[in-house]
């Protein structure tokens, strides 16, 4: 009898923990995240060109740029300061396209500081002193779309209204048949910018092959999503002031 009844207790017994281990595995079953796949990310591209290595040196954490929008990836970028200067009003409080350039995407050209150096004696401060030069000036070197340095050439209409003419691809490429990519396809959450060895002039201008209305289009555009900065003005009725002019 007592070989039986400490058979049946101990079943008994045995019992009761697995009931009562049944809760806790479910509950501990029901908290369990269910698994979600995920998306791969993309990696960030190098950007291409001859200088590209010291670029991303002097700058080594660039792939975050890919998240910030481009004007403060061009504040960012040293050797562009002069170009960043004459697009945050900087350079004339009358002159500010920040806040187009924030509202993408754009590719966008920045002359390197040597660049704007080697113009004519006193041609930079005759520009800024002139807002409606200025402007002229930065919208020739912007245009809408996000295009990598293999997909960048032809001949496309800027913000300014002109057209700039884009030849090469990858690390070889030549904006105006002047101007060399020195890095290209730097990454902003809302722009591509390509870094050149020459300031583009909209004085030299391609003849026009697009559209009539695209260029003005998007002239349009970018002067009516700003209230800081002053508009272009109509492609073709202003120069870019010589020394002589300021």
């Amino acid at each position: 009898m007592k070989t039986r009844t400490s058979k049946t207790l101990g079943a008994a017994v045995g019992i009761a923990a697995i009931v009562a281990s049944l809760p806790l595995a479910i509950t501990a079953n029901a908290d369990d995240p269910t698994p979600t796949p995920t998306t791969p990310v993309a990696p960030i591209p190098d950007p291409q060109g001859s200088g590209c290595d010291a670029f991303k040196t002097e700058l080594p954490n660039w792939k975050n740029f890919d998240s910030q929008p481009i004007g403060t990836v061009l504040a960012s970028i040293p050797d562009i300061s002069t170009f960043n200067s004459l697009i945050s009003g900087q350079a004339n409080p009358a002159v500010n396209i920040v806040s187009v350039l924030n509202n993408g995407p754009y590719v966008v050209f920045a002359p390197t500081n040597d660049a704007f150096a080697a113009m004519a004696p006193g041609q930079l401060d005759a520009i800024k002193a002139d807002p409606a030069a200025l402007a002229k000036l930065d919208y020739y070197h912007v245009f809408l779309g996000l295009l990598g340095p293999d997909d960048l050439k032809g001949q496309r209409p800027t913000q300014q209204g002109a057209e700039i003419k884009v030849t090469g691809k990858g690390g070889d490429i030549k904006v105006n048949d002047t101007a060399k990519v020195v890095c290209g396809g730097i990454q902003a959450s809302d722009a591509r910018i390509y870094i050149i060895d020459t300031v583009l002039d909209p004085a030299q201008a391609p003849e026009s092959i697009a559209p009539t209305g695209t260029s003005s289009t998007a002239t349009t555009t970018a002067t009516s999503t700003t209230t800081t900065s002053a508009p272009p003005p109509p492609p073709g009725d202003q120069h870019i002031p010589s020394p002589a002019a300021g």
